[in-house]
């Protein structure tokens, strides 16, 4: 188990790929914090995987600021940190106005903007951290329908690059990882359902991504072993896009 002994929050881990996020990093060994907006979703994941739930808003200084306490209290530390927690709409560009803009900036990247202020102090201090911010492909497709949300994923990369570069010196390491379509709950209740045939057909490997695709990749971040990667994306897309 390549993450015993260590100290994980995961954000927006309710359900979907944050819950399988979640899922894996226990299995490794982790102590985790399942943090989520819902109550409910938090404490069963949680449940499920033998965590511990937190329920916090991300776009919320003060709440995210008492989820790092919460997990410093409990554990003493914070060694990982995966900021998956995001909202996914579906808007034309037409129909899309400045409230709508910034309700997915205050969720999607300003929640990691906060994030990884809350725990940087920690990991500072212990000499060691892993953070790894969920991107998405659509930073590479430039998918339609998604302006602000393909503008958010995109400042997530720039914002992972250069954290990267600021913190590295300090034994923390700063990597995002990039789902494409993936067939989680959220996903599945949404208008994107309708997309998987066009994108399964461009896929190199043909057929739906499920969360439990993309968690290994996150877990293998949050280890020890990528210690020599930093300021990174990993595309975990079966072969959608390509690059």
């Amino acid at each position: 188990m390549k993450l015993e002994g260590r100290v994980a929050i995961v954000t927006g881990a309710g359900q979907g790929i944050g819950r399988a996020i979640a899922g894996k990093l226990r299995e490794e060994g982790a102590r985790v914090v399942v943090a989520d907006k819902n109550p409910e979703t938090a404490s069963k994941a949680a449940a499920d995987i033998g965590g511990v739930a937190h329920v916090a808003d991300v776009s919320d200084p003060d709440q995210v600021a008492a989820l790092a306490a919460a997990a410093v209290d409990r554990f003493g530390t914070v060694d990982i940190l995966v900021n998956d927690a995001a909202i996914v709409p579906f808007l034309p560009w037409e129909d899309l106005d400045f409230a709508g803009w910034r309700r997915v900036m205050s969720v999607n990247i300003d929640g990691v903007f906060l994030a990884c202020k809350a725990v940087y102090p920690h990991m500072k201090r212990a000499g060691y951290g892993r953070i790894v911010n969920i991107a998405s492909n659509v930073v590479v497709a430039g998918t339609p329908n998604m302006a602000h949300y393909v503008a958010a994923k995109g400042a997530v990369l720039a914002f992972t690059r250069s954290l990267a570069t600021e913190v590295g010196r300090h034994g923390i390491t700063v990597n995002a990882v990039a789902p494409g379509l993936t067939a989680s709950e959220g996903v599945l209740a949404s208008p994107h359902a309708g997309a998987f045939d066009f994108v399964v057909s461009l896929q190199a490997i043909p057929r739906r991504a499920v969360p439990a695709d993309i968690a290994p990749a996150v877990a293998f971040l949050a280890s020890e072993e990528a210690g020599w990667i930093t300021g990174q994306m990993l595309v975990a897309d079966g072969g959608h896009t390509r690059h």
